[in-house]
């Protein structure tokens, strides 16, 4: 795919004014298959899952040798021997060792934020091309010792005598020896995300029904994008597995009905506010499973893309952060979204109906549907984002038109880029289709009462201003 001979060293095309905004372009994306924690991935580390989703990412684009601008990813669940993890992944690439390269945390919505920090930099000519994504595997997760043991190794280890690892030693307890079991329960409160949304599930009163139907929704759409080829140039086997094995396409309402709650069995009834028991509503079905995988997302400015004749699918318009405070406030802990949304359209001029396809992260099928009910209540949104009225609805037929999280599941700093890399797709195919502009708006809530918004926009080539960044 490339016009001229490369050159290792990135450099600014001549064209280029530092300082001056221009556009920041996805070029593709790669991933690899999405497994259940526990199967295919189970001995897979973080290192070695994402460095096999960007050497795919490398062979797709040809990019072997080539010195990027930067490498920014990151892993919510990982090891201390990860503490360089994105740079040792490229170092396991074929790109030229001279890529720069760093970690980036943002819990679930590490991979969305990874590619706004890269976005940003091209954007203000600090790069010209990087890559953005993350890996997370739930199957091997780091386990901690307790606290009196690591203390007693620390002091050991500075011992100089053996009387004094002895002494150390000594004063470790049975109890001690007990490993830590990983957990995401959110430190402040001691709940599970599961619980939290349990808790925003019953406030909003989302139904059984609604949610099952989502869910059922998402495994349809994701079934019929794979049976289509969609993924056959954003996803690489791994370890034997050639598609996301979380995808159910014998589901059914009849089977999703079927399944017992798992969240909510205890605090639902007492979150609704008015005495009454709600019944728990959140199952494993319409629940996102623990999964392991990796996923990278390439941007280059246009210049760069069209010196080695890479396709440009969608720019980076805007991104937006909220947090919301579910510790004392009354806010919901996957609340953020709701918040930052309104802001991100406020500042670009755009109505919530303004957009050709919606991806919103389903961590679970209520999170989703209560952030929609939050934008369509007049009180909600006057009160809690101070707006003059509601924010809107979208129309549901643009949702997570090729499946979300639900069905592909979810690890966890995986699926920001995951969801670009299909967003940047279906825009460039919607604008190749119709001949016009295109938008998506992307919605990834996260732990810590954390939520990332992001507007993509594919244009046609004869409208581009690939200088500056259009209104």
């Amino acid at each position: 795919m490339r016009k001229s001979p490369r050159q290792t060293p990135e450099q600014a095309p001549a064209t280029s004014t530092p300082g001056a905004p221009r556009d920041a372009w996805v070029v593709g994306g790669n991933r690899i298959p999405f497994a259940r924690a526990g199967k295919k991935y189970s001995s897979a580390s973080n290192q070695e899952m994402f460095t096999a989703a960007l050497e795919g990412l490398v062979a797709r684009f040809g990019l072997q040798g080539e010195r990027l601008g930067e490498v920014v990813g990151g892993a919510v669940l990982k090891h201390s021997r990860d503490f360089n993890l994105v740079r040792e992944s490229v170092l396991g690439s074929s790109l030229s060792p001279e890529t720069p390269a760093y970690d980036l945390q943002q819990a679930c919505a590490t991979g969305l934020e990874a590619t706004i920090t890269v976005a940003n930099k091209i954007r203000l000519g600090q790069v010209e091309s990087g890559v953005a994504g993350g890996s997370d595997t739930v199957s091997d997760a780091p386990i901690a010792v307790s606290e009196g043991l690591r203390r007693a190794l620390l002091e050991a280890s500075h011992a100089k005598t053996f009387g004094q690892r002895v002494k150390a030693f000594a004063k470790v307890r049975p109890s001690d020896l007990a490993p830590l079991t990983p957990a995401t329960d959110e430190p402040r409160t001691g709940l599970s995300m599961g619980e939290h949304q349990a808790i925003t599930t019953a406030r909003w009163g989302i139904t059984r029904e609604a949610q099952d139907e989502l869910a059922l929704a998402s495994h349809e759409h994701l079934a019929a994008a794979w049976d289509a080829g969609f993924f056959d140039d954003l996803v690489t086997p791994f370890r034997g597995l050639v598609r996301d094995d979380n995808l159910r396409t014998d589901s059914s309402l009849e089977k999703l009905a079927a399944l017992k709650p798992v969240y909510g069995k205890r605090l639902a009834g007492a979150a609704a506010g008015d005495g009454s028991s709600a019944e728990p509503t959140m199952t494993a079905g319409n629940s996102t499973p623990l999964t392991d995988g990796a996923s990278t997302v390439l941007l280059a400015s246009a210049e760069w893309a069209r010196e080695r004749d890479l396709p440009l699918l969608a720019r980076v318009v805007d991104a937006e952060t909220a947090a919301v405070d579910f510790v004392h406030g009354h806010e919901g802990l996957l609340m953020a979204p709701a918040h930052a949304v309104p802001r991100l359209l406020a500042r670009n001029g755009l109505a919530l109906g303004d957009f050709d396809l919606y991806e919103i992260h389903e961590a679970f099928a209520s999170t989703v549907l209560t952030t929609l009910k939050a934008w369509e209540d007049d009180e909600y949104c006057r009160t809690e984002l101070g707006l003059d009225g509601a924010l809107g609805s979208i129309d549901r037929s643009r949702l997570n038109v090729n499946g979300s999280s639900l069905a592909a599941g979810h690890p966890f700093a995986a699926t920001g880029g995951r969801i670009v890399a299909t967003a940047a797709k279906l825009l460039a195919a919607k604008t190749a289709e119709t001949g016009a502009p295109a938008r998506a708006l992307i919605s990834v809530c996260a732990a810590g009462g954390l939520g990332v918004a992001a507007i993509l926009e594919s244009v046609p080539a004869a409208d581009r201003t690939d200088d500056t960044t259009a209104a």
